[in-house]
């Protein structure tokens, strides 16, 4: 039988990087576009980078192509790498013991599926040493939408291991509504956890599989995945 596969979401759910990422988006703007740039005025949490560039060329009223969009892309990943390093970030509760639990485990394989492309999640993990967690991943590069992610991601794990994972005995872990959707798509199981910006109520009005505070009980964690994947 194949291993039970976990798909990460990063931001939110395995770190919070002290707001590198949205220092890094208005630094981007800035560069690229030449004008400031309110968050607070976007709804960006949980889409990938690139549907991110295009919903703020929108909010800007600036026509919405591929060239600019990359072009603000590039300009976050080049601030991305300043900002990660002078923010006070940190790992979220109960990942790190969890990522080297699952590290050295045949029961289980890992990987990531997240809206950030590949080189910027690069750029965060490894400022926090979890980078060399994750063999594989599905990435922005991969799809402009979040929720079309999923294949991609089963594909990737399907190459690397050699062995073909179900949709059903694979978990979708991440902080916001769009990763529940993301991870329904594909037939998945949902672990939301409220270490982001939404609440344990919020996630739960989406339905997952199970929510959590966060993941600082690990046995609790486990306990899911096993349960689940027992049922499939």
């Amino acid at each position: 039988m194949a291993p039970i596969l976990v798909l990460w979401d990063i931001d939110g759910t395995l770190i919070h990087s002290g707001g590198a990422g949205e220092r890094a988006l208005v630094r981007a703007t800035r560069l690229a576009e030449d004008a400031d740039l309110d968050l607070r005025q976007i709804d960006w949490a949980g889409r990938t980078d690139r549907h991110i560039a295009e919903m703020i060329l929108e909010h800007l009223g600036r026509p919405v192509t591929l060239e600019a969009a990359n072009a603000i892309v590039e300009a976050y990943l080049d601030s991305l790498r300043d900002e990660i390093g002078a923010r006070q970030g940190t790992i979220l509760p109960g990942i790190a013991a969890i990522l080297e639990y699952i590290d050295g485990s045949h029961r289980f394989a890992q990987g990531l599926l997240t809206g950030n492309v590949a080189r910027g999640a690069e750029t965060k993990l490894a400022h926090f040493d979890l980078w060399r967690y994750f063999p594989f991943g599905a990435f922005a590069d991969d799809a402009i939408h979040r929720k079309d992610l999923g294949p991609h991601a089963l594909r990737k794990a399907t190459a690397h291991h050699g062995t073909r994972f179900s949709p059903d005995r694979t978990f979708v872990i991440g902080d916001t509504p769009h990763d529940i959707t993301c991870g329904k798509a594909i037939g998945a199981h949902t672990l939301a956890v409220a270490t982001g910006k939404f609440t344990e109520d919020a996630l739960r009005e989406h339905q997952p599989t199970a929510v959590f505070t966060d993941l600082a009980d690990t046995d609790a964690f486990f306990a899911v995945l096993e349960e689940k994947a027992a049922s499939a």
